[in-house]
């Protein structure tokens, strides 16, 4: 099974249990350092595939909390080396990893080395949501070559010959962006939400997963009904700094 697939099998082995897929994502190395491997693991504990957050200085997608706990990780020596660093030491974690990165760090790093280090930390594939499309070609090669892959992501606003296009490029899941905007908002899912998740669904052969404003246990089940998995960020990033547990905070989403 190639490393992108493993994230796909993981998606369906929860719908297969009858449930919503939960994708958390943690911002590697916040609030401490020291934390990270324990912090990764007890939320790999819940979630079915963990999306890692890899600190940059100017995270334009994100809102405010994944802003600060970017900054916070930034200050505190984290990098990307680091964090291969500490995946390597720690061995299996128990759920498929999605890095999430911006561009540069990617590129600073090299992608052949990106890859390989991925493949041998149980990195299966990557998010970079300022890598458009059409300049995607070679670090998408250069993954791919190694059975890794990059999860592209869509909005209510991609047209359908544009959406087409990027689900049949995407590896691991689809990610279904719900909102216009950036992460952290609490208006609350749109409510038009139900006809996008389905016309994302019917045009993708993988999983659909939807991020953005999803905070509580009624936004994953009103997501469930329409995709795969839900994807959680800001609202657990800020269960982690407030010291409460990641894990009872992912049961209850799953109303466990």
């Amino acid at each position: 099974m190639r490393a992108s697939e493993r994230i796909t099998a993981a998606i369906d082995a929860a719908n297969n249990r009858g449930r919503t897929a939960i994708i958390p994502f943690i911002t590697a190395g916040y609030p401490e350092p020291e934390d990270f491997i324990a912090s990764l693991r007890e939320v790999a504990s819940v979630g079915d595939v963990v999306e890692l957050g890899i600190p940059f200085s100017d995270p334009m997608a994100d809102g405010m909390t994944i802003q600060r706990s970017s900054y916070v990780a930034l200050q505190k020596g984290v990098s990307l080396k680091w964090i291969f660093d500490e995946l390597e030491k720690a061995g299996d974690i128990g759920a498929p990893l999605v890095m999430m990165s911006y561009l540069n760090p990617l590129l600073a790093f090299g992608y052949e080395s990106l890859a390989d280090r991925a493949l041998a930390t149980g990195v299966c594939a990557f998010i970079v949501p300022d890598l458009p499309f059409e300049e995607s070609g070679e670090i998408r090669a250069t993954l791919e070559a190694k059975g890794l892959g990059l999860i592209q992501l869509v909005t209510p606003a991609t047209p359908a010959e544009r959406l087409k296009i990027l689900c049949d490029a995407s590896r691991g899941f689809v990610y279904a962006v719900t909102i216009r905007g950036v992460t952290g908002g609490d208006a609350g899912l749109p409510t038009d939400l139900a006809g996008y998740l389905d016309k994302v669904v019917a045009t993708s052969n993988l999983p659909v997963c939807a991020g953005f404003g999803i905070r509580g246990p009624a936004d994953v089940a009103n997501v469930g009904r329409h995709a795969a998995g839900a994807i959680v960020g800001s609202a657990l990033v800020e269960v982690i700094e407030n010291g409460d547990s990641p894990a009872a905070f992912l049961k209850a989403l799953l109303g466990q």
